[in-house]
């Protein structure tokens, strides 16, 4: 009996153990990514966007780290590039990729954020999306924050000239440049079930069930989500990226992973 009962207790204790071995590593993972956001560098205006777009959390889905190689795709004003050349370190790489049209969207932010080198490991390349030359199985995770959708944009009448884009070659490519074990991250504004892409260019919206029949056709694998960024409130008929939708659209987070060969 009394055997019995050490057994007991030292099960219970390994158990503890492990426990709190599990948690202090899950803590120290985190940490990094909170380190990241806090960076004193930062701009005011990205401090003021962190409230919406909750970085710390999105990043930790990816679990990009010292030495990584990522590319943030149609990358905008490189909020998220930024946040990504402090966590990959001097021995990883960022590549901000935008298109023509999305450099002249973002100007002259981006160029400020760039101005006098000041994140070294980042390398803005302004590309033709249907031909981006990136080397195969080089990328250790792929971003698509908020852009999925303009994939699926046409618009050769606006301001910006948006070009046709090819999103099976764009997705292909994506998907040949991951690593083996690879992450890609998609963060989209949500459009009514059963849409597809039909609202992508009318509202910048796309259809979550496509999204993940879309990536999955090319080899990804869809292995999480997170409802950190729902709005039930959503209606989904207005154009998501101004007027009363702004900042208030649901959006869906889709975590793809390319298999290990």
């Amino acid at each position: 009996m009394q055997s019995n009962r050490s057994r007991s207790l030292l099960g219970l204790a390994a158990a503890a153990g492990c426990v709190c071995l599990c948690a202090g590593l899950s803590a120290q993972a985190a940490d990094r990514y909170d380190v990241t956001v806090a960076h004193a560098g930062r701009s005011a205006d990205d401090v003021k966007r962190d409230a919406l777009d909750h970085p710390a959390e999105i990043l930790r889905l990816t679990g990009v780290g010292p030495g990584a190689h990522v590319a943030d795709v149609l990358a905008g004003d490189g909020y998220y590039s930024e946040l990504l050349s402090y966590l990959v370190g001097p021995k990883g790489r960022v590549l901000l990729i935008n298109n023509a049209a999305f450099d002249a969207f973002s100007d002259p932010d981006l160029q400020k954020r760039l101005d006098g080198g000041r994140l070294p490991n980042v390398l803005h390349q302004t590309v033709d999306l249907n031909d981006m030359h990136l080397p195969p199985g080089t990328l250790d995770a792929v971003l698509l924050i908020k852009v999925y959708h303009d994939l699926y944009w046409v618009d050769t009448d606006g301001k910006f000239k948006w070009p046709k884009i090819d999103t099976n070659a764009v997705l292909s490519q994506l998907a040949a440049a991951l690593k083996p074990g690879g992450v890609l991250l998609v963060v989209d504004h949500s459009a009514k079930a059963g849409r597809g892409a039909a609202d992508a260019s009318a509202l910048h919206r796309i259809d979550e069930a496509y999204a993940v029949k879309d990536f999955e056709s090319h080899g990804l694998k869809l292995t999480g989500k997170s409802d950190l960024l729902r709005r039930p409130d959503d209606a989904r008929d207005q154009v998501s990226y101004k007027g009363p939708m702004l900042g208030k659209t649901d959006r869906f987070i889709l975590v793809f992973r390319k298999p290990a060969r």
